[in-house]
C-alpha cells in the first residue's frame, strides 16, 4: 500500500482496536492511535443504535479533552450488537461467549457502529452511524467450543468476529451491507464524515475495502453518494 501524501490531514483515532487501525489505513491518512477509556454500559431502555452514537460522541468528546488541538482530527467509534432488542457486549466469560454463540445461531440480528469526529477548526462534532444486518449461519455447538476455546470471542461485542477464518460464523452471501461495519468502522461512513470537514481520502477505498475482506459491497456507492 503506498504512503500518505504530505499534505493530508493528521487524524487521532480514539480507539485501540487493532481492527479499526486496520480499517482506516485504508484512507492513505496519517492516523495516531490514542485509546480512550469511558463508561460503556446502556442506559435504561436504550437501543442499540442510540447506545453506539452517545457512545462514539463521548468518547470523542474525551478524547478531544485530552488531545485536542487547532491542526487535528479526533475521531471515535462504537460498535454494539444487538440481538432481538438485547444489546450483546464482550463476554466476561468463556461461559459467557458459548451462551451468546448459541443466542445467535442461525438467525439474523443488528450490527450498529456510531462514528463521532472532531472539526479541528471549530470544534464541531459531526456524527454518523451505521446498521447491518447480520444472519448467522446455523453452526454447532462443537464448533462453537472449539471457538470458545481459542479466545477469540473474548475480546468481541457478540462474542465473534466476523472476519474470523478458523469459525466464519455468518452466512455471507445472505449479507446485505457494511461488512467492515461488522468488523468494527464503517470506513466509507468515515469518508463521508471527513468529507464534512473537507479532506477526501488518498486511496479508493471501496477497492481497497473489497480486496481485503473479499467481500462485494453492495452499498458503498450510496453510502458514498450520501443516499443511505
Amino acid at each position: 500500500m503506498p504512503k500518505s501524501a504530505p499534505g493530508d490531514p493528521k487524524l487521532i483515532l480514539a480507539s485501540g482496536s487493532p481492527r479499526r487501525s486496520e480499517l482506516i489505513a485504508f484512507t492513505g491518512w496519517r492516523v495516531e492511535v490514542r485509546p480512550v477509556d469511558v463508561d460503556e454500559l446502556e442506559f435504561p431502555g436504550e437501543d442499540g443504535l442510540t447506545l453506539a452514537r452517545r457512545l462514539a460522541r463521548t468518547k470523542v468528546t474525551e478524547a478531544a479533552d485530552q488531545f485536542g488541538n487547532h491542526s487535528v482530527i479526533i475521531l471515535a467509534a462504537d460498535t454494539v450488537v444487538e440481538s432481538e432488542g438485547e444489546i450483546l457486549g464482550k463476554p466476561a466469560s468463556s461461559g459467557e461467549a458459548h451462551d451468546m454463540l448459541l443466542k445467535l445461531r442461525g438467525k439474523p440480528h443488528q450490527v450498529h457502529t456510531g462514528i463521532a469526529l472532531v472539526n479541528p477548526g471549530s470544534g464541531e462534532i459531526h456524527l454518523d452511524a451505521c446498521t447491518t444486518d447480520v444472519p448467522m449461519r446455523d453452526y454447532s455447538e462443537d464448533e462453537v467450543g472449539a471457538y470458545v476455546r481459542s479466545g477469540s470471542p473474548l475480546d468481541k461485542a457478540g462474542a465473534y468476529g466476523i472476519q474470523d477464518g478458523s469459525f466464519l460464523p455468518v452466512e455471507i452471501d445472505e449479507m446485505s451491507g457494511c461488512y467492515a461495519n461488522v468488523v468494527g468502522l464503517p470506513v466509507c461512513h468515515v469518508v463521508r464524515a471527513m468529507r464534512q470537514v473537507g479532506h477526501e481520502p488518498v486511496f479508493d477505498v471501496p477497492s481497497l475495502c473489497r480486496e481485503h475482506t473479499g467481500y462485494d459491497c453492495d452499498v458503498y456507492t450510496q453510502i458514498l453518494r450520501d443516499e443511505t
